[in-house]
Order: C-alpha cells, then structure tokens, then sequence
C-alpha cells in the first residue's frame, strides 16, 4: 500500500501525476482516490471519494469493499 498526503509538496507531485494518467481528474480533484497496481504492471481507479462529505465516502467504500467485484478480485488473487 502506498499513501500519498497532498499537504506534501513532493507526494502532491506524484499523487497529481497518477491522478492525471488513471484516475478522476480536474483541477482540485477529489480525494481519497484509489488505485490497484497488478502484478503485470497495469493500474486501475477503483475509488473516488464524494464531495458531500466524510460519511458519504466511508459509505462508498464500505460498499466497495463488500461488493461481488471486489470478492471476486480478492478469490483470483489467492
């Protein structure tokens, strides 16, 4: 796991990088993003965050976490 804190001038650098190529990008982009790297090398926006607030996101990846996709994804990993 990688995480990378805007408030970091370097780590801001390298999260807008990967924003940009992957994920929902715009100027003041929302925040958490997820990404899953794999082992071949691709990556893939799994999350974004809602802007209604803390609670909303938590919601979202929570249910993320429990859905079928992501069952699945775990089960072909083993």
């Amino acid at each position: 796991m990688k995480l990378l804190d805007i408030d970091i001038p370097e780590q801001e650098m390298e999260a807008d990088d990967i924003v940009k190529k992957y994920g929902d990008w715009i100027e003041d982009y929302i925040i958490p993003q997820v990404f899953l790297e794999f082992a071949d090398g691709s990556v893939r926006h799994i999350f974004t965050g809602h802007s209604e607030g803390v609670s909303y996101t938590e919601k979202g990846f929570s249910d993320l976490l429990k859905s079928d996709w992501f069952k699945n994804l775990k089960q072909e990993g083993n």
